[in-house]
């Protein structure tokens, strides 16, 4: 219970940065009952193109990350995967039904320790099989740095190609989730784009995530697949029955527009979703909404050729603003389409603290802030 007068200035920012629902008391006009709603997003589908014929199937987002990994066991007689607790299933399911289908010897326990996980992987992968790890939670994946770093990216390299563990896919859970706190809710995808050697994925729901997972699968280099974790169950669509794959490093243009560009990632897509719509039935603006869908490498040209176009852009990611990913687009945006540009680059961005619990809604980059941004652009 809080008691905040509606003509409050802080009533207002609480009602417009947190996506809390007040409810008025018929007894006291000036107390108000907070609900703090299940996420901060509204998940977009995915449309299926008419010319598509392929049959599908309805599923969220674990269940289509489960069907990638069944269907790469079927097809690969030396794939495995393990990590901590997938022989049941994984905390978040992704990997049920998987060892009784294929067998202790080839879907099993490691022991609680992400450096092993990534050097077990990496001997695995060199030794010629298709190695599947998955680190329960991206937040304590840092453990691995150092295997996943200096082993992993660089083992090609070193030997001159002629060794290399490029079977070699480690998937994580990451991002915010509603409720995680500060050891289950980082997006580290930015520790991991500073290393040459590696490819850095992030899915926005159930038929990217398939897709994309079953291309780095067969990639020759080492992959890091962050699965945002909010979107396991709530994210839903159709989703093609059939294996397939999707291009790393090619971006998806979701919105057309040409008043500014935004770009995101993972769940920051369907915020962004939001956001156009928002800039559209308010500022009478049609933006353009950009998924980069792969961190490492990233689709410079798709980017830059929207830039060009629009003239400002709006980056929107949870991490925190400084040395996040965003960074690195606005300097290379800066940098190729500088006479283009009408606004300096907008970032939206989780703030330099550690990820809070009860405060997670002031934390994220929710649409109401990107909105902001988006006239901060315009008016600058």
């Amino acid at each position: 219970m809080a008691s905040f007068c509606k003509s409050s200035p802080m009533f207002h920012k609480l009602l417009l940065s947190t996506r809390l629902t007040a409810i008025r008391s018929r007894q006291d006009g000036c107390k108000f009952v907070w609900k703090r709603s299940s996420s901060h997003f509204t998940y977009v589908a995915d449309n299926v193109e008419a010319s598509e014929v392929r049959p599908t199937t309805r599923q969220n987002m674990f269940q289509a990350i489960n069907n990638a990994l069944d269907s790469a066991l079927k097809k690969d007689d030396s794939a495995v995967i393990f990590g901590e607790d997938v022989a049941f299933g994984g905390v978040f399911r992704c990997t049920l039904g998987l060892q009784d289908k294929y067998g202790k010897d080839r879907v099993f326990n490691t022991p609680l320790s992400e450096q092993g996980i990534a050097g077990f992987g990496i001997g695995v992968a060199a030794a010629g099989s298709t190695a599947i790890a998955e680190i329960q939670f991206a937040d304590y994946i840092f453990p691995a740095f150092d295997q996943i770093v200096n082993e992993a990216a660089k083992y090609r390299y070193r030997s001159g190609n002629s060794f290399n563990c490029g079977s070699l896919t480690i998937r994580s859970p990451c991002s915010a989730v509603g409720h995680g706190a500060l050891y289950h809710s980082q997006s580290p995808e930015a520790y991991f784009a500073h290393t040459p050697g590696l490819k850095v994925v992030i899915p926005r729901g159930p038929r990217k995530a398939k897709g994309l997972l079953l291309s780095c699968i067969q990639d020759p280099d080492p992959c890091l697949f962050l699965e945002p974790k909010v979107l396991y169950r709530a994210a839903v669509e159709d989703v093609p029955t059939e294996d397939y794959i999707l291009p790393l490093g090619k971006a998806d243009v979701l919105v057309q527009g040409d008043a500014v560009t935004l770009i995101g990632w993972g769940t920051q897509v369907h915020v962004l979703q939001e956001v156009a719509k928002l800039a559209k039935e308010q500022l009478g603006i049609q933006c353009e909404l950009i998924d980069l869908v792969s961190i490492l490498p990233w689709d410079r040209e798709t980017v830059f050729k929207s830039v060009k176009k629009t003239g400002r852009v709006v980056v929107a990611h949870e991490a925190p603003l400084t040395g996040g990913f965003g960074a690195e687009l606005a300097a290379s945006i800066q940098e190729e389409c500088f006479l283009h540009l009408e606004a300096p680059v907008q970032r939206v961005t989780g703030f330099d603290t550690p990820f809070p619990h009860i405060f997670e809604p002031f934390y994220l980059p929710d649409k109401w802030r990107c909105l902001s941004a988006i006239k901060k652009a315009l008016n600058y």
